[in-house]
């Protein structure tokens, strides 16, 4: 399985940005997704998970009510909508799969299979 994450860039403080991750499977239903981060220095933290069939969601606190998580198994495509961009979500994002655990909500990088190669989000004000 190859993930392939895009939408990444420049953007400043208030702004939004769209990431994407488009799957080599066409059977996206049967993995569940997640979007993680990892900034210089620090741990690769997860953001958003969704379960298989896209009925349950799982933030991390710093991301609430700025972040939305969404797939289109049609499209093979995971997306990540950020809202309102601050210069703490500075960091290179990945997607990532999950096949065993399909309607885990656990954001813990370790429990996720496949990775994407990762795409940089820099947010200046």
């Amino acid at each position: 399985l190859q993930l392939v994450e895009s939408g990444g860039g420049a953007a400043q403080v208030g702004t939004s940005l769209t990431l994407s991750c488009v799957l080599s499977d066409s059977t996206q239903n049967t993995y569940r997704m997640g979007w993680f981060r990892q900034a210089p220095g620090k741990e690769r933290e997860g953001v958003a998970t969704i379960v298989s069939d896209g009925s349950a969601r799982n933030y991390a606190e710093s991301v609430k009510g700025r972040f939305t998580i969404s797939r289109d198994d049609a499209k093979s495509t995971l997306y990540l909508q950020m809202n309102s961009l601050k210069p703490e979500d500075t960091a290179t994002y990945y997607c990532a799969a999950d096949s065993k655990r399909r309607f885990s909500l656990s954001r813990i990088p370790a429990d996720f299979t496949y990775w994407g190669q990762g795409t940089q989000v820099t947010v200046s004000s």
